[in-house]
């Protein structure tokens, strides 16, 4: 007991540093790369504005076939792209890039569905006044759909906390890192269990904030 303390102790503040890293870091990346594709498959697919049922389909395909991939093979893939961009991908610099390219596709997603779900008689209204795409975005997509999107954004983290353990897992560092190193290898259950219900709180706490703020944005 002493020993998982003093483990806890000396190497979950920098554990939890290196995840919260890890998925802020491609969180901002995906939502926001995310949300630019998920509003093109909107546009190119809605006969509102400028339909494409081409590059919809290409670019649809593309989103599809990353997230019918599991993780870890996505993550195998991704090792050499983090090396090129970072030198070394076993490190929370290179699992912050493979998180981000697996999140993009993500998100892209649940952004066409939350823009999806604006309701089309505002929309029409909109562009009867003369308003640009991009005043419509701004103006009437993004404030309707916000609810839908912060729930998107607070599934996202919670996923990506998720595959940053399997990316601490294979040397990239964080809380995956530590279960390995200390609780798996060192047979040390006391450490599995701390992450595990840390790991378990940290998701609670996020998805209740996530609750309120798409409350209060939908009132």
């Amino acid at each position: 007991m002493n020993e998982t303390w003093t483990i806890l102790q000396e190497n979950l503040p920098q554990a939890l540093a290196d995840t919260a890293y890890m998925v802020v870091v491609s969180g901002v990346v995906g939502v926001a790369l995310g949300s630019a594709i998920g509003f093109g498959l909107f546009l190119t697919g809605n006969r509102l504005f400028h339909p494409n049922r081409v590059v919809n389909g290409i670019v649809g395909f593309v989103v599809n076939a990353i997230r019918s991939l599991p993780f870890l093979i996505v993550l195998v893939v991704l090792i050499p792209v983090a090396q090129w961009l970072t030198g070394d991908p076993y490190t929370p610099t290179g699992g912050a890039i493979s998180l981000a390219i697996a999140a993009i596709p993500f998100f892209a997603r649940i952004a066409e569905g939350a823009f999806s779900e604006v309701d089309h008689g505002l929309l029409e209204a909109s562009q009867a006044t003369g308003a640009s795409t991009w005043h419509i975005l701004w103006g009437v997509m993004l404030p309707q759909a916000l609810p839908s999107l912060v729930r998107g954004i607070v599934l996202t983290v919670i996923s990506l906390i998720g595959f940053s353990a399997m990316v601490g897992a294979i040397g990239a560092g964080g809380i995956g890192d530590m279960a390995i190193q200390y609780g798996y290898n060192r047979y040390d259950t006391g450490v599995l269990v701390a992450i595990v219900v840390i790991l378990v709180v940290l998701v609670q706490v996020i998805q209740w904030i996530g609750d309120r703020i798409a409350a209060r944005l939908t009132h």
